[in-house]
């Protein structure tokens, strides 16, 4: 590592301390090491303009931002969430069981942690906590928990962002999510009745199966947007960002024809929402490509890769170090952060020691989600704690035991690769 890019480095965590955003910080200090290496400053806007309008994949993330925006204004939530009391209501742990139904299904529409916590995760906390059913700190943990779901199982905002980076498809990336997410799921299924039991709460009464196909029947529209999503993909019909436009086209359906739920007022809430939401990401987008220039420029993934290449790992040595790395910075760092800057350094790595792609793509997702409930900084714990007012204390006190089991399905699924590559390799994957 140079001199210069010490400087560099330097530079943007003054900036970041000083309270300024992380994209920002970096486009600062970015701009500061081509000025003292004496480099040509348009090159930052080059690297920008190059990355941006050469990746066509990018166009999927406001699209499937806007769809979920438009999923939360509408009764579409309340559709889902009844159909899910209906299944899962009445066993012991019932409504917690609900809201990890809910996140398992929801996930397959908006593909983003926070609109899953922010929507469909208030309504069903307020189920949870009335007249005392369950904890409130318990009914806020639970939610923070499974909205970690909603960015595995396809489509997921993250997966673009990493495909980006990477050369990954996309596809494959979503279909290769589908496993682990409901490996996720299970687990904090699991964790949950245990907890209910010892916690002895209260056991919802079953939903007369005369109602059942009604409910069902209203929620059928929801319940459709992964199916079509899915289909359009690896049926060949749609690329993926062609899904995420077919997925916002979808949902603004649902939504102003079908339900009539939102008004013209909140279309434009939500389009203005997304609009602010997808500049955030762009905006951290075009830093990071400016970022990996310099980088790149200083040999630095090809030097970890020649280093991790001299300690002789073995590929699940690599990825349990990877593990540890990102499970540290996931405390610390926002998940497009670490995706765009730090992934690009180990690509070089895995390759040379023959991780899968699609895998480490997994691995890291699972990773950076588990990072957003992870004290002191878990984006997802200040999110529930924003919406719902529940304070922070209890509700990093009630999600350790879900920690515990995510974790734990994270080790699973970075040992066992042929779990992960089961579903893509249906689908014509090589790897």
């Amino acid at each position: 590592m140079s001199f210069e890019f010490a400087l560099c480095i330097a530079a943007v965590l003054f900036i970041a301390a000083l309270g300024a955003p992380v994209a920002l910080s970096m486009i600062a200090g970015s701009i500061f090491y081509l000025f003292i290496t004496g480099q040509d400053l348009a090159l930052a806007g080059e690297q920008i303009i190059q990355g941006l309008y050469n990746s066509f994949v990018l166009l999927a993330v406001p699209l499937f931002i806007v769809a979920a925006n438009i999923m939360n204004a509408g009764a579409i939530s309340d559709r889902l969430l009844q159909f899910c009391v209906a299944l899962v209501g009445h066993l012991r742990g019932g409504l917690g069981h609900v809201n990890i139904l809910s996140s398992l299904i929801f996930s397959g529409m908006s593909g983003s942690a926070v609109a899953d916590a922010a929507g469909v995760g208030k309504v069903i906390i307020r189920m949870m906590t009335q007249n005392d059913r369950y904890p409130r700190g318990y009914a806020a943990a639970l939610t923070a928990a499974s909205a970690t779901i909603g960015p595995i199982i396809p489509p997921s905002i993250p997966m673009v962002i990493y495909a980006l980076v990477s050369g990954a498809s996309v596809g494959f990336l979503f279909i290769a999510g589908l496993v682990p997410g409901l490996i996720m799921g299970a687990v904090l299924m699991g964790m949950n009745r245990y907890l209910s039991a010892r916690k002895d709460v209260v056991i919802e009464e079953r939903v007369p199966r005369r109602q059942l196909p009604m409910i069902t029947w209203r929620a059928l529209p929801t319940l459709m947007m992964p199916v079509i999503l899915l289909y359009g993909i690896y049926g060949g019909v749609t690329t993926p960002t062609e899904a995420a436009a077919v997925a916002t086209a979808y949902a603004l359906l649902l939504a102003a024809v079908v339900y009539r739920s939102v008004t013209a007022s909140e279309l434009f809430e939500c389009f203005r929402d997304s609009a602010r939401s997808s500049a955030s990401v762009g905006l951290i987008i075009g830093a990071a490509l400016v970022f990996n220039y310099i980088v790149a420029t200083e040999g630095i993934p090809q030097a970890i890769a020649t280093q991790l290449g001299s300690w002789d790992l073995s590929p699940l040595q690599f990825l349990l170090l990877v593990n540890l790395i990102f499970l540290l910075l996931g405390c610390l760092l926002d998940a497009t952060t670490v995706i765009l800057v730090v992934v690009p350094l180990l690509v070089p790595a895995c390759r040379e020691l023959g991780v899968d792609l699609i895998h480490f793509g997994i691995v890291t997702m699972v990773n950076l989600m588990i990072g957003l409930i992870t004290p002191p900084y878990g984006i997802l714990l200040f999110v529930i704690n924003g919406t719902t007012k529940i304070p922070i204390s209890e509700i990093i006190r009630n999600v350790m035991p879900f920690l515990g089991v995510l974790i734990a399905a994270l080790l699973v699924i970075t040992a066992l690769p042929d779990l992960v590559l089961f579903m893509p390799r249906l689908f014509g994957y090589a790897g």
